[in-house]
């Protein structure tokens, strides 16, 4: 979940989708992943895996 939008990633999962959203534009539609930005690195891993639900903390590489 996007705890500065409480927007839990199921929810946006559907809507990057159809929307054709990287993380950069979840971030300019719903303003999830532009805030704090603790949750890029599991809208990354959402974006690439289908995965909504996460067991572990993922951190955001320096490289991008």
């Amino acid at each position: 979940m996007c705890v500065c939008r409480q927007v839990p990633f199921a929810r946006l999962l559907p809507m990057a989708r159809a929307g054709g959203w990287d993380v950069d534009g979840i971030a300019r539609a719903t303003g999830c992943g532009a805030g704090c930005g603790l949750c890029r690195p599991y809208l990354r891993r959402m974006l690439a895996t289908g995965e909504t639900e996460f067991r572990e903390l993922l951190t955001e590489s320096r490289d991008g």
